[in-house]
Formats: C-alpha cells, sequence, structure tokens
C-alpha cells in the first residue's frame, strides 16, 4: 500500500469486495440532494466501455447539520440506487453506492464528497494491483457523451506522461428541463468561463485552462503524489486541479464532452449553480472582467522578465501598481537567484504568478478603475483580437465561437 493510502487517508476502504484484476478506470460521483442521480448513472452506463473494466462509485452525502428534508432525500436515493446497481451492474461496469451520512460541519461539502471517492478509488485500484489507474471526476446532475468513458481511457494510454487532464464540456442551451432564462444565463456564464480562460491565454498566462469538477480525470499515482482532494466546500475543483496544470503532460481532453447541469442552485457560496442564480436576480446580465487588464498583463508578459530587472520593466499603470502590491521585485530577485536558466526562471515565475495570482490580479483591475463590463462586450473584444470579424453577434454564436475553438470543431 501506498504511503498516501497509508498516511493521508482517514477513512478505512469503504468496499470490501475484490475489484476486477481488469480494473483501469474508477468514475466518482458525489451526489447531495438529487433527485435524479439514476439520470446521470444511466448516461455512464449507455458510454461505449474502453479496453479495461470500469467502476463507477457515487457518494451519497450530507453533513450532521443538514436538514431532515435533505437527509430524507439522500435516504431515498441511496435506496433507489442500491437496487438499480444491483440490476445494471456487470462484470465489466460495476456500480457502487456508498452514503456517507452526517459528516463533520466543519468539512461537510462536495470537496470532502468527492475526496472520499477519490481516495476510495486509489483503494480499489490498489487491491487489484494497478498503480495507475484513472480516476475520473463527474456530477450527480450531469450527462455525457458516450465515447466519454473510452476517449478518456484511450487519451491517457496514448499519453503515458499526462498526470491528469481537463473535459471538454457544454451546457445544454435549450430544453424542456428548465425555464428559457436559465438556459439564457447558462450561455452568457459558460461564455464567461471560455473568455476568461482565452483571455489569459491571450495575455501569455502558460497554464490557463477549464476546472470544472465534473470535467476531469486524473492518475491515481498523480493524484496521490500531489496530496489528494481538498475539503473545501466549494471551488474544491479550481484549487485541485491548479496543482496539475503547472506538471508536464498536463492535457485538455476535447474528443469527448460532459454536459453539466445549467440550474441555479445556493447550495454552494460560488459555482455554476450560484452564478446562474445570481444572473437571473439580475435581469439575465452578467459582468465580466475587463479587457484592459489582460491588454495590461500582456504587455508585461511580453516582455524579457529573466534579463531585464524590475525596474527597467516597461510597466503599465495598473500591472505596476498590483506588482507593487505583491513584492514582485524581491520576488523576481528570489527567482532569478535560484535559477540558471530562461526557462527555469519561467517555470519557478509561473508557480508564483499562478492561476490564484491572475485571479487576484483581475479583481485588483475590476477595483481600480475598470468595473466589469458585459459578457458579450468583452467575449467580442477577444474575438476581434484573435481575428473572428462577425458583426454584433448574439451570446449563444459567440459561445458556439468559443466552443469551436476549444472543441477543434469547424465554426459554422
Amino acid at each position: 500500500m501506498t504511503r498516501y493510502l497509508q498516511e493521508k487517508v482517514s477513512k478505512a476502504p469503504v468496499f470490501l469486495n475484490k475489484p476486477s484484476p481488469l480494473l483501469g478506470m474508477v468514475v466518482v460521483v458525489p451526489c447531495c440532494n438529487e433527485p435524479h442521480l439514476l439520470l446521470s448513472l444511466m448516461a455512464l452506463k449507455r458510454c461505449q466501455l474502453p479496453d479495461c473494466d470500469v467502476e463507477v462509485i457515487v457518494v451519497v452525502n450530507d453533513g450532521e447539520h443538514a436538514q431532515p428534508a435533505i437527509k430524507q432525500q439522500n435516504q431515498a436515493t441511496f435506496h433507489q440506487a442500491v437496487k438499480w446497481a444491483r440490476h445494471n451492474s456487470n462484470s465489466r461496469l460495476r456500480f457502487l453506492i456508498h452514503y456517507e451520512a452526517d459528516m463533520p460541519k466543519k468539512h461537510a461539502g462536495v470537496g470532502l464528497a468527492r475526496k472520499t471517492g477519490m481516495d476510495e478509488a486509489c483503494f480499489r485500484f490498489a487491491k487489484a494491483g494497478l498503480e495507475d489507474g484513472i480516476i475520473v471526476c463527474f456530477d450527480a446532475d450531469s450527462r455525457c457523451d458516450e465515447n466519454y468513458l473510452r476517449e478518456i481511457h484511450r487519451h491517457f494510454n496514448q499519453h503515458p506522461n499526462c498526470p491528469a487532464c481537463s473535459i471538454y464540456f457544454e451546457h445544454p442551451l435549450s430544453g424542456a428541463d428548465f425555464e428559457p432564462e436559465v438556459y439564457e444565463a447558462i450561455a452568457r456564464y459558460e461564455l464567461h468561463l471560455r473568455y476568461y480562460i482565452h483571455a489569459q491565454r491571450l495575455a501569455g498566462v502558460p497554464h490557463a485552462f477549464q476546472t470544472i469538477g465534473s470535467a476531469m480525470a486524473v492518475r491515481s499515482s498523480a493524484y496521490q503524489q500531489q496530496g489528494g482532494m481538498n475539503r473545501r466546500k466549494a471551488g474544491e475543483d479550481f484549487y485541485f486541479l491548479h496543482k496539475f496544470t503547472p506538471l508536464p503532460g498536463f492535457a485538455e481532453l476535447s474528443s469527448t464532452r460532459v454536459i453539466p447541469s445549467p440550474r441555479p442552485s445556493d447550495r454552494v457560496p460560488f459555482g455554476t449553480g450560484k452564478a446562474v442564480g445570481k444572473i437571473l436576480k439580475n435581469n439575465g446580465r452578467l459582468f465580466t472582467y475587463h479587457p484592459e487588464g489582460f491588454r495590461q498583463l500582456r504587455s508585461f508578459l511580453q516582455q524579457d522578465l529573466y534579463s531585464t530587472p524590475p525596474p527597467e520593466l516597461k510597466l503599465p499603470p495598473l500591472i505596476g501598481q498590483f506588482l507593487a502590491s505583491q513584492n514582485f521585485s524581491e520576488k523576481w530577485s528570489e527567482t532569478k537567484t535560484h535559477t540558471a536558466s530562461e526557462q527555469s526562471f519561467r517555470q519557478r515565475f509561473f508557480r508564483w504568478f499562478d492561476a490564484f495570482m491572475v485571479m487576484k490580479y483581475a479583481h485588483f483591475v475590476r477595483d481600480n478603475g475598470y468595473p466589469n463590463v458585459p459578457v458579450e462586450e468583452a467575449a467580442n473584444w477577444l474575438a476581434r483580437e484573435k481575428g473572428h470579424t462577425a458583426s454584433g453577434p448574439t451570446t449563444v454564436c459567440l459561445l458556439n465561437w468559443y466552443r469551436a475553438i476549444d472543441s477543434g470543431r469547424k465554426f459554422h
């Protein structure tokens, strides 16, 4: 058993049955107050199977102070899922259902639920004698394309040095499950997500990737080496995946698709559900980071940071003020002292100027002269910067253009 499983896991293995010796992938699904879990499990059941056996671990969970209605729903979901799993599991694809009730109030939430399932996946791989199985994160209200499992397995087989990957996603933009206003809101929110990543890349940030909890996968060995999943109640995906984005081989998988739910929610302080709820309360409007912040960031990152001491850099006003507030001069000197080449300097620098620092900078820009702007305005600016000349596209048209870039499809 690995050191991680001996020292970093607080729970003993939940499932004692023997896994298949051909087990190669475990999909982890946290589930709290989800009446339609079976729809997500059915989506996984419909998938084409990869060249390995697969287990799906569902962690139905609630906190010790959860409302009685939530506990009642969870109990009903658990029993329903156990019955469904009994009739739908087979030797190649097995569904394992666990109910983690009354989690400690301090940590109860999606982070701990994901950690419980992902740690269990590591135990399952160890019991199967496999050091490097694939752990896939999914959600109890998500769907996926039928090639989902096969493409994830193919990706890690073809890229043996890939420690983890972000998986392409698309929220539904129409349907009968929600009111039209919800689909309009999720279109704007997804446009914001894609604009923010592309704006960072335009500025020269090297490790800008989407971090969606239902759309990521990691090797068991890399998961353990990086200390496993955190126990955050929200944003656990952002903090988790950004431990892997600077590592050699990290990738985006765009040959399949996760379809997360667009529903509004107040269960967590931020994230998709919370954002959709806020957009609906704001008459459907969404504001995002001003392009000027990324213009100034690009001007900074395009310079020769390795050979040019901070006093000699040409710093635009906002980036100059922000870097001063972060003691950039001292950090530059420290980085320069401990590196012997431009490549090692950049690697060390961007471990400091990472995703958290970029977000802090974006908030600094917002609060110091360049307030957020409508997401369509910002996304149009970036599209023009990339040579897209369509005049006055709608939100959905703009979003489809960004989706085409991210998925590798042609834009029509």
